[in-house]
């Protein structure tokens, strides 16, 4: 069974047990192998350190049976919580104890025999090579246990909670939901465009209208429009968003919130999942770690949360996905292609009444970007003289130059869109990556232990632009196979079944080519999308193959020209400070950076000169900077508490040398209307 932990936050929200089984243990208890006379010895001695203590073993270079003669296997214990680090060595000298550990002998088979070593001992030194494991053990944590524990509270997720709650009551049937939401409050960390289709929740919620859903603005125009720098040239519209609402999916995230809790599912926002080895449900990471690793005063030990079925909703490039993905080979095995990203870049103004158009959508295409990058923007009227502006630019680009929140600045700049704005103010900015792979990217979204739902999956319509309904139907599918598997003893991979005969799998097979065919530029691919959309609608019986990964597909810098952007003039185009002010992204300064480098010289020795620094320009956030060291030689420096959460740098870096990982829980942007 996989084994999800650790959760990083500052909540104390799981420190209430609820309906959920809480147990802790703050006693460990040891066994130790005495080599003089082969007995075992439990529990440890009073002259070795009961809560801190090393663990040394190693093989001799060359048999001697001073080592071969003294080897065990037994069942002596390390309670959970004991921290685990390695090193090298090449002198060590025996005491003649040795500590026995099935955890040891499950990760080290090879290893036949286990002692205890001490460095500088006055004893007989014994020269070989070898391995030292250092083992510092302390209280258990506490254990909560549910039957489901859900990862991210975004459509996705919440929407398999609330199906999951709605079968338990139709079937008269109690079982547990936990929810663990990185953002700190639900909704904190949900950026959208979002012209929402409600097919989704009709079915989920048919009361949503009378239950006061934030969902009020219908579509009331939808036109497309093919920009040149100076000009704006209408063609017809492919979105078809009759039926359609403008909405902020954050407001609706929230309400969805409410609906499980009424339904009585557990959420707790302000806890970050990260995964260990196996996956028996998720754990809060220990809380209060000081930049340096050290533990703060406020340090506080985490908590397991135990679910027998585990989902993971963690939105597009999720960080448990994408190891899950990878560990149990879930593209491989249905013969599924890399998934594709695009970055979205979205800003909400409050304009002049006399502009203000509710339920106006516009998309757009063409310029600022050049033919050979993919992307559009769009623009949506919502309630409250508020417009969503965005623009959204595939991450395959090849200009290592291009800085897509540059571009974004520029699009505001167009004499159509500055027109609208001028006046207005900026109410909110923030980032996200989105999936656009489509069809062809879809992996088996099913591991042992549990199943992978939403744009973690990536179920995004990109010609609709759409991927709310999907991911919220995704959730409410695997919500019914988790019952299924508690309650009426059938698998998970009954899940993969029903995906396949949805309206999902048809939905995506239909749209499966509109991306890739802009691999050969924007006008042979609006050409392929025509005959697709209004000729073929979806039947050819032809797939396209998307091109490179995203990160492969940049090019070195002496191949391009730089960019020259136009500065903020500080009315329609801002600088990254300001928009950052925006977002509300806030991350305790005092904590090991969650942006890590596989290899910390690689910025220095291949981005920089032959790159010329693109995480510079495709972090919209001004995470990454290079600035010169006291030698004045320029190094990278990671401004980790300016994250948005968007994961273009683990997506983007040439190299992939750049690893996202979970942050303390509670940190990021803090979106409201996004």
């Amino acid at each position: 069974m996989l084994r999800l932990l650790s959760l990083s936050s500052k909540s104390s929200r799981l420190k209430k047990s609820s309906s959920s089984s809480l147990s802790s243990s703050n006693k460990t208890s040891f066994a130790f192998y005495n080599s003089t006379n082969s007995t075992i010895h439990s529990p440890i001695p009073s002259s070795v350190p009961s809560t801190q203590f090393h663990l040394f073993f190693a093989t001799p270079k060359t048999p001697n049976s001073q080592f071969s003669d003294q080897s065990f296997t037994g069942n002596s214990i390390f309670q959970p919580g004991c921290s685990l680090k390695h090193q090298n060595i090449r002198r060590l000298q025996r005491n003649g104890i040795g500590y026995i550990s099935p955890m040891v002998q499950s990760a080290l088979a090879t290893f036949s025999f286990f002692k205890r070593y001490e460095i500088g001992s006055s004893t007989t030194t014994k020269s070989f090579g070898g391995m030292v494991m250092y083992f510092s053990c302390e209280p258990d944590r506490e254990s909560m246990e549910y039957d489901v524990v859900i990862v991210g509270a975004g459509p996705a997720g919440l929407s398999a909670a609330i199906r999951l709650k709605q079968i338990c009551r139709e079937k008269d049937v109690d079982l547990s939901v936990c929810i663990v939401e990185k953002g700190a409050e639900v909704g904190a960390h949900i950026l959208s465009g979002n012209v929402f289709e409600p097919r989704a929740l009709n079915e989920l919620l048919p009361q949503w209208k009378e239950e006061e859903a934030p969902i009020n603005v219908p579509v009331s125009s939808d036109e497309f429009w093919l920009l040149t720098k100076e000009r704006a040239f209408s063609l017809p519209s492919p979105f078809d968003n009759k039926g359609n609402y403008v909405i902020s999916l954050s407001q609706l995230v929230r309400w969805l919130g409410t609906k499980a809790e009424e339904l009585g599912v557990e959420i707790y926002p302000g806890f970050a999942a990260a995964e260990d080895d196996q996956v028996i449900g998720v754990a809060t990471n220990d809380m209060g770690i000081a930049k340096d690793g050290s533990k703060r005063a406020n340090f506080q030990r985490g908590v397991e949360l135990k679910g027998r079925v585990t989902l993971i909703a963690e939105g597009c490039r999720g960080s448990l996905s994408e190891k899950i993905m990878r560990k149990y080979k879930l593209r491989a095995k249905v013969q599924a292609q890399h998934q594709t990203y695009a970055l979205g870049i979205k800003e909400v103004w409050e304009i002049d009444e006399s502009k203000h158009k509710p339920g106006f959508v516009l998309h757009t295409v063409g310029w600022p970007l050049d033919q050979r990058t993919y992307g559009g923007s769009f623009l949506y009227h919502m309630n409250d003289r508020q417009v969503s502006i965005g623009l959204v630019v595939a991450l395959n680009y090849d200009n290592p130059f291009l800085s897509p929140y540059e571009e974004f600045q520029r699009l505001k700049r167009h004499p159509k869109i500055k027109a609208l704005l001028d006046g207005g103010t900026v109410l909110q900015y923030g980032a996200r990556t989105l999936n656009e792979g489509g069809f062809q990217s879809i992996p088996y979204p099913v591991f042992p232990g549990g199943a992978i739902i939403g744009c973690s999956a990536g179920f995004l319509n990109v010609p609709k632009i759409k991927g709310t309904h999907t991911a919220m139907k995704s959730g409410m599918l695997a919500a019914e196979s988790v019952f299924g598997v508690l309650h009426e003893g059938s698998n998970m991979e009954t899940y993969y079944e029903n995906l396949r005969t949805s309206w999902i799998w048809e939905e995506l097979h239909r749209a499966r080519n509109y991306r890739p065919a802009f691999e050969y530029g924007l006008i042979p691919g609006l050409a392929l999308n025509a005959l697709e959309h209004y000729i073929l609608k979806g039947r050819s019986r032809l797939t396209l193959k998307h091109g490179k990964p995203d990160h492969e597909a940049t090019n070195v810098a002496e191949m391009n020209s730089p960019i020259d952007y136009p500065k903020p003039d500080g009315n329609i185009s801002f600088d990254v400070p300001t928009s950052l002010y925006r977002s509300n992204t806030n991350h305790d300064h005092d904590q090991p950076s969650h942006l890590r480098l596989r290899d910390p010289k690689l910025p220095e020795t291949v981005n920089l000169p032959y790159y010329g620094g693109p995480e510079t320009r495709y972090c919209p956030a001004r995470v990454y900077e290079y600035v010169p060291d006291e030698t004045g030689q320029l190094k990278l420096q990671i401004n980790a508490q300016n994250c948005l959460h968007c994961k273009a740098c683990d997506i983007k870096d040439p190299k992939q040398n750049i690893v996202w990982t979970v942050p303390e829980g509670g940190g990021g942007p803090g979106y409201s209307i996004m």
